[in-house]
């Protein structure tokens, strides 16, 4: 029995897709169609004879994801020999009404159409996707899995803002949390390679790619996270300022005639390290670190120490600690991150191993640390053809 999901995952001008064996996380093949919309657009296609790429104008999404299956049957592996058993869409945001995955159908549509006010950049681009992949593969059962349902769990004292109880009620302020398919997938990673049941281990787990989180996770639930209503809240990111005082929005609009939607587009797309040093690729402002430029030198040190205060802050939230698990392309790749970010919790036991570090082994923590520190990567695809594999198996 065929065990393959087709994953997909719609932005607003891409649609990036993989074909997963959903037991055992194996891609025969995986792509991504960018500049959707564009006068050039761009496909690459890695099948199992290598690498292919197509440069010309793709209009809309149903046009990429036709792309996308001609590519399948050109380079291989053909849909139609897989035996495919769902398709997987990756959602952004479920509010409060989806702590699961669940099936695709016109009710399922019209709930997530509701929530494009709390996340207008990526639910009308995921509703797309599905709308799209719905047409072109009728016969198929689509599932859609939920970025913010891993943090359902979360405790009313941890989503609750203190603001006026009628904005949680009439427009649905509270903290929902993101990266959820990424956490919940680490974390089980974690529980394995600590050789324990998830039920019995307690995590702090930090994502940190262009978009960062972090979460506390007690027995496989997430009872903290510091993305809130939308994935602005929380660590410094590659282009979004994470925490700071929201009277700086009352400030600007005073003194600078800035409205609120020029300053929301400048807090998520030219702050974080974009806005301290020009660059979102933290890759380019490590290089830029060493060679002595003191305002990357800076957002290095703002970067990390907003990662200890959360990490200080999750442990008093769970108050024992297993393991701290650093994922995601900054993550799993910079120890210079870890170092700095660990540096003097000796006293919480965290004891780092420079030279497991260095080397981005699994565990990186020295033998007689009390907490392990695990370097483990993400795979967001292989969690949600998992989790649209048990959808539809029941």
């Amino acid at each position: 029995m065929s065990d393959h999901v087709l994953v997909i995952n719609a932005g607003s001008s891409s649609l990036k897709y993989s074909l997963v064996d959903a037991k055992t996380g194996e891609a025969a093949a995986t792509g991504l169609v960018e500049q959707i919309g564009e006068e050039q657009s761009h496909h690459v296609h890695h099948g199992p004879a290598g690498e292919f790429n197509d440069d010309q104008a793709v209009a809309d999404h149903e046009a990429a994801l036709e792309a996308a299956v001609r590519a399948f049957e050109t380079h291989g592996p053909a849909l139609a020999d897989v035996d495919i058993v769902a398709v997987g869409h990756r959602v952004v945001h479920g509010g409060d009404r989806f702590a699961a995955p669940a099936l695709v159908d016109d009710e399922l549509i019209a709930a997530v159409t509701d929530l494009v006010p709390l996340a207008p950049l990526h639910n009308p681009a995921n509703l797309e996707g599905i709308e799209v992949a719905r047409r072109l593969l009728p016969d198929l059962p689509h599932v859609a899995v939920f970025d913010t349902a891993f943090h359902q769990t979360l405790p009313p004292h941890a989503y609750t803002y203190a603001v006026p109880t009628s904005w949680q009620e009439e427009y649905g302020i509270r903290r929902y949390g993101f990266h959820g398919t990424s956490h919940s997938f680490v974390s089980g990673q974690a529980a394995a390679l600590l050789g324990r049941e998830l039920e019995d281990v307690n995590l702090i787990v930090l994502h940190l790619g262009n978009g960062c989180s972090a979460t506390a996770v007690q027995g496989g639930r997430s009872v903290d996270t510091s993305m809130g209503l939308t994935p602005l809240e929380g660590l410094v990111m590659g282009t979004r300022s994470g925490d700071l005082d929201p009277a700086i929005h009352g400030l600007l609009a005073r003194v600078a005639g800035r409205s609120a939607e020029e300053t929301d587009r400048a807090l998520n797309s030219e702050s974080g390290l974009k806005g301290l040093t020009g660059v979102n690729d933290f890759r380019e402002v490590s290089r830029r670190r060493a060679a002595g430029d003191e305002r990357a030198e800076l957002a290095f040190d703002v970067y990390c120490y907003r990662l200890k205060k959360y990490i200080g802050a999750y442990y008093a939230v769970l108050g024992r600690v297993d393991a701290i698990v650093f994922t995601a392309g900054v993550g799993q790749h910079s120890a210079e991150v870890r170092a700095a970010a660990l540096s003097g919790l000796e006293g919480l036991g965290v004891r780092l191993d420079p030279t497991r570090n260095t080397n981005n082994d699994q565990i990186v923590s020295t033998e007689d640390s009390p907490v392990a520190v695990l370097v483990i990567p993400t795979n967001e695809e292989w969690e949600i053809a998992r989790q649209a594999l048990d959808v539809v198996r029941g």
